[in-house]
């Protein structure tokens, strides 16, 4: 079974197999997680990101897929990006946020990852409440199956800490 562990900071600071990037479908950068894992990552990311769209992901990736890069200056193997939805009040999209999180499991399996560091996704900019997302998170996570040994939840704030510290005890 897959050891979770909690870490209030910054995921661009972490070393792991894999840190996963909150993306937005466009794989090009943008705000929040996405804007610092390219800024701290560097160019090599970026131009992994525009290899994929000239290939596969000519439209842009799917909202709760996944694909991986290299970690370009991370201290990780591989960045794994994942596109979680925006919160709506009218339609449960819980589906899509979980698939997120076992998606990104999926890649890093792939990539024989054992460490892979998450940040709550979709509970920014796309306004996820936090204790919802932290819920689907973890729950998703003991459920995956997978081969990662330790999936590391790396949480920017104390709010989003407790949510999760909660979930997990």
């Amino acid at each position: 079974m897959v050891r979770i562990t909690l870490v209030q900071g910054d995921i661009t600071a972490e070393k792991a197999d894999v840190i996963v990037n909150a993306a937005n479908s466009s794989l090009l950068g943008g705000g929040g997680v996405d804007g610092a894992v390219h800024r701290r990552g560097g160019p090599e990311i970026l131009a992994a990101c525009r290899a994929l769209r000239a290939s596969r992901y000519g439209k842009g990736l799917a909202t709760g897929q996944a694909v991986a890069t290299t970690a370009g200056r991370l201290q990780a193997g591989h960045v794994v990006h994942t596109v979680g939805p925006v919160w709506s009040r009218e339609e449960d999209r819980s589906a899509l946020l979980a698939s997120c999180y076992r998606e990104s499991l999926r890649v890093a399996d792939e990539l024989g990852a054992r460490t892979v560091a998450f940040p709550a996704i979709s509970t920014g900019v796309y306004g996820w409440p936090i204790d919802d997302g932290a819920r689907i998170a973890v729950e998703t996570v003991r459920a995956s199956g997978t081969a990662v040994e330790e999936v590391r939840f790396v949480l920017f704030d104390e709010r989003a800490y407790a949510a999760f510290e909660a979930r997990l005890a």
